[in-house]
């Protein structure tokens, strides 16, 4: 028989050095990758988390994922039941980093201000690792139904009123701070991960396009466009994050005076 192997043996479907080739190690009496490094629900969803980043959130499948791995798809149902299961457990990762940050913290220390700052600061840090994965914290069903993104535990939430109710909001001032905290986090990341190529249905006409088509007919937009196609995200954030912190200074105020 010819030392010369046939080239779809050398590589799997995606092109050589994509992922381990298990038949190819089979046939070589070599241990497949599951027996070098087994699997497990932790480095499962750690794959299919990498594979969002580097390919997209639609390309994803359990078949595709177990190629990664060097593995058949079925092995991947013993640790995650169900593609829906396997995304639910990216989102928890997601969150998960973010309380991790060493940014964030659990509670109030230097007022609610920096605590906020800190938190929101967690947020987009882990929106801007994960941006393709990132909307999944937007349309992935929260552990209860009320729960706003991109803050989806439980623990996040309770960490976050019992912060803002130590540091003195009433009730109802921590429930609007919440409300509008979310509010904010979630469109303005959402808008920045769509410009860093993250599927994010409608809002895919902000990425960034080859030519200016029709823009002779639009002098104003022309004359504009280089300080238009500025990426001034890091800024307006700070400053719309800024904005939100007075605004819920003032809220916590006027409920103290009732």
């Amino acid at each position: 028989m010819s030392e010369e192997r046939p080239e779809e043996l050398q590589a799997g479907p995606g092109g050589a050095g994509e992922y381990p080739d298990a038949d190819r190690a089979a046939v070589e009496d070599e241990p497949p990758p599951s027996a070098r490094v087994p699997l497990s629900r932790e480095r499962v969803v750690a794959a299919a988390l990498a594979y969002i980043d580097d390919n997209g959130l639609p390309g994803l499948t359990m078949r595709r994922l177990g190629e990664q791995l060097g593995v058949e798809a079925m092995a991947l149902y013993r640790y995650v039941p169900s593609k829906e299961d396997l995304l639910d457990a990216v989102v928890e990762t997601l969150v998960a980093d973010v309380r991790a940050d060493d940014v964030v913290v659990d509670a109030p220390q230097d007022g609610w201000q920096d605590f906020l700052q800190r938190l929101a600061h967690g947020v987009r840090r882990m929106a801007l690792a994960h941006p393709k994965a990132f909307p999944l914290v937007a349309s992935r069903p929260a552990e209860a139904p009320w729960l706003r993104p991109p803050l989806r535990s439980l623990q996040v939430v309770e960490t976050f009123l019992s912060g803002l109710l130590q540091e003195g909001f009433s009730d109802a001032a921590a429930i609007e701070a919440y409300r509008a905290y979310t509010s904010f986090l979630l469109g303005h990341l959402l808008l920045e991960v769509a410009v860093h190529g993250a599927d994010v249905g409608p809002l895919d006409v902000l990425d960034d396009q080859t030519g200016e088509p029709g823009t002779a007919r639009y002098p104003t937009v022309a004359k504009l466009r280089e300080p238009l196609s500025e990426d001034r995200s890091a800024v307006e954030f700070e400053e719309a994050l800024e904005a939100l912190l007075d605004r819920l200074s003032i809220t916590r105020n006027e409920h103290l005076d009732d």
